[in-house]
């Protein structure tokens, strides 16, 4: 199945490398109606953060880290969007979530030390 998925994916990838954000976004939605895959989920949402939409960014996280608990990739968009947000609680959450999976993540500091700085 996954040789099956694979082209869709790569055209999304296509599409986002060709600036085509709208065009992605509806392709990644129709999509996701047939295929409830955690790398998908994540690729719309980096989709909707380079689009600068945060709500349906943190939405398409969720949604992701439902599937996959331990998306460090994941996890890390979603703590430097709190981070962005302010949101200090949330994004310490992330951080937290992070180190018990990844300990020697580096980036988890700096985002720590920024947290502090707000």
């Amino acid at each position: 199945m996954t040789g099956l998925f694979s082209y869709p994916k790569r055209h999304l990838r296509k599409l986002v490398k060709d600036g085509d954000y709208l065009e992605a976004i509806e392709f990644g939605k129709n999509l996701e109606k047939k295929h409830s895959d955690p790398d998908l989920l994540f690729m719309i949402a980096s989709i909707y953060y380079l689009n600068g939409d945060a709500q349906n960014t943190l939405l398409y996280l969720d949604k992701t880290l439902t599937l996959n608990q331990n998306d460090t990739e994941a996890l890390l968009m979603k703590a430097n969007l709190h981070l962005y947000l302010k949101d200090k609680e949330q994004a310490a959450d992330c951080c937290e979530r992070l180190r018990k999976i990844d300990p020697q993540n580096k980036e988890i500091d700096e985002i720590l030390d920024k947290l502090e700085k707000l």
